[in-house]
């Protein structure tokens, strides 16, 4: 399986390489931020009233989870995506397992053909070498 190239792989693991990657990056900056409020609240640090605003604005544009049609939006457009997930995967196995059967035959085609010619050359062989003790068996007839 490892063999087999597809062209359309390198783009989808890009894309899902980038996206482990701002995860990560989200992830680190929302630690900062988690951080950087546990110090104000213990009073390690003065309040930065720029940053709380900046803060407020961001979590004022998350959606409200409570509503249940925004709820079974996401739910619906998440069921969605991962339908097509799945289907690509199930798709990309079949013409793996099927460029792999494809693969099996001609190897074995070639094995036939190859096994035919070594066949054929023996039986040549063959009839050379009685071919030559006939001669030998006439030469010490002869003789």
């Amino acid at each position: 399986m490892r063999d087999i190239k597809d062209s359309t792989t390198t783009t989808l693991t890009t894309r899902v390489t980038q996206q482990a990657d701002a995860l990560r990056a989200l992830q680190s900056r929302l630690r900062d931020l988690r951080d950087y409020l546990l110090k104000v609240a213990a009073g390690k640090l003065p309040v930065n009233h720029q940053i709380t605003y900046l803060l407020q604005d961001a979590l004022n544009l998350l959606p409200d989870l409570d509503n249940p049609l925004a709820t079974s939006s996401f739910t619906s457009n998440t069921n969605d995506q991962l339908l097509i997930i799945y289907l690509s995967s199930l798709v990309r196995a079949v013409i793996a397992l099927h460029a792999l059967v494809d693969n099996k035959a001609e190897n074995t085609r070639t094995e036939q053909q190859e096994a035919k010619k070594n066949e054929a050359a023996m039986i040549s062989n063959g009839k050379e070498k009685k071919e030559e003790a006939g001669k030998s068996g006439e030469a010490t007839k002869d003789s």
